[in-house]
């Protein structure tokens, strides 16, 4: 089989590794100021007396667990603007952007029907804040290796060996388990303050990036 019709494997991405990195790179640098900003706005609602404003803990959990994606959709757009070639750190940004809907609402959707969104049952509210974006991420990780490879089974078998997608789906299972835990324990959160620091810990999508940044480098030191 000549190169031109073999299946593209994740090494065949970038042959010398340099925009993925680069672009892999540019995501992860648009993940603190969303913490710091929901940090930043949970003390301000908390200082006026709003620690339990289901709007405030709307906007810092959106920031805390978001505020990347916000930045990570323009960067997508920006590659689509510029007519680069479509990339897996972009199709990344765009299946983060395009999951940011879903969790706002389950969120108002529970608090309508009267979950107890301080109790351990409302553990799965800052779980969709910080992993819906990544699970679209993760799809759409696996719709461009579909793209990609030109089937499904290709696509699968590129998808598990494939370092990005392999940590992605590993947060996406710790997370929950992290934040029903810590519930269990006790913490509730009964101010925005809280609300952002159990956000920003269940958000862990600075990991699949940082992840593909550290194996395009190794690749390309070799």
């Amino acid at each position: 089989m000549n190169a031109s019709s073999r299946p593209p494997s994740p090494d065949d991405e970038t042959p010398k590794g340099t925009q993925q990195s680069e672009e892999f790179g540019e995501l992860l640098r648009y993940t603190l100021p969303g913490y710091l900003l929901s940090l930043i706005v949970g003390g301000i609602f908390d200082t006026q007396g709003l620690e339990r404003s289901a709007v405030g803990q709307w906007l810092v959990r959106t920031l805390a667990g978001e505020g990347e994606s916000l930045f990570e959709g323009l960067f997508a757009l920006k590659q689509r603007l510029q007519q680069k070639t479509f990339s897996m750190a972009q199709a990344y940004g765009w299946g983060k952007a395009l999951g940011m809907v879903i969790p706002w609402i389950i969120d108002w959707g529970s608090r309508a029907v009267g979950i107890d969104v301080y109790g351990i049952e409302g553990f799965y509210i800052p779980f969709f804040y910080a992993m819906s974006d990544q699970m679209g991420a993760s799809l759409a990780g696996f719709i461009y290796l579909r793209q990609r490879t030109g089937s499904v089974g290709q696509a699968l078998r590129t998808y598990v060996t494939h370092p990005v997608m392999l940590s992605s789906a590993l947060v996406i299972v710790l997370v929950p388990i992290g934040l029903l835990g810590a519930r269990l324990l006790g913490f509730s959160p009964t101010t925005q303050v809280y609300t952002a620091l159990e956000t920003i810990a269940a958000n862990l999508c600075w990991v699949p990036p940082l992840v593909g940044l550290w194996v395009e480098r190794r690749r390309h030191r070799a």
